[in-house]
């Protein structure tokens, strides 16, 4: 890992410049655009590896910016914004996002989340051409290989992190899993305060694009008092987890 291209999308110099700063220390190459019109001439010219975006840029609003880029690019997006509400960070995901931080923020986790997104894309990468993974259940089909996702019939479109999550939990039906391990083993870092509240956001946009009801769960199931599981119970409907 080294020599990625970050881009840095925020208005705030003082800000972009001190991401640069730790993103250059670590080897990386920063780019920096402060607009969001600047930030597509930059995507479209040098195609960076991953990108850090500002929800509150001058000329247009970060999730219509994300948005945007989502119909050209799977690049990885982080969220860096002022934003707390849990509604915030919905919004944010659900655009196609695939982490998010507030700000104050340490920028030692921030260069330690980029690389653990870098890690995940690169090793999913080796994994291709080498014959496809695929676990199927009822209603539900999840390719690790093309990381598709099918329900009930549909194709349905995930976030990077999303599938990450799913994935964990498809791979490891039986095992019940609480926010901390979920945040660690998806997001390749250790987890802090607040963390656990990240998961749960994710595990809600996740459910409201797997789940036919969100409030009554098929799939993810919350296991009071200690954290999510997998329904096992429809591996006894499936007559087994199919996988390649």
């Amino acid at each position: 890992m080294a020599g990625e291209k970050i881009l840095i999308i925020d208005d705030e110099k003082a800000i972009n410049d001190l991401v640069v700063s730790y993103l250059q220390k670590e080897g990386f190459s920063p780019l920096s655009a402060y607009t969001g019109k600047e930030a597509l001439e930059v995507l479209e010219k040098e195609k960076p590896d991953f990108v850090v975006l500002d929800i509150m840029l001058p000329d247009i609003d970060g999730n219509a910016l994300c948005l945007e880029i989502r119909k050209k690019s799977e690049v990885g997006i982080l969220f860096l914004s002022c934003r707390e509400e849990e509604m915030d960070k919905i919004i944010a995901l659900s655009a196609g996002g695939d982490d998010y931080m507030t700000k104050p923020f340490m920028p030692g986790e921030l260069v330690a989340r980029i690389k653990a997104h870098l890690r995940r894309h690169q090793t999913l990468g080796l994994h291709k051409g080498k014959g496809e993974e695929v676990y199927t259940y009822p209603g539900l089909t999840v390719n690790v290989t093309t990381r598709e996702v099918v329900v009930e019939g549909e194709d349905v479109s995930l976030t990077a992190k999303e599938f990450d999550l799913l994935l964990l939990f498809v791979q490891n039906p039986r095992r019940v899993f609480s926010a901390e391990q979920l945040f660690e083993l998806a997001w390749q870092t250790s987890s802090l305060a607040g963390d656990s509240r990240t998961v749960m956001v994710y595990i809600s946009t996740l459910r409201k694009k797997i789940e036919p009801g969100p409030d009554s769960p098929k799939y993810i199931l919350n296991i009071r008092g200690v954290g999510y599981k997998f329904n096992h119970q429809l591996l006894r409907e499936e007559g087994g987890e199919n996988h390649g």
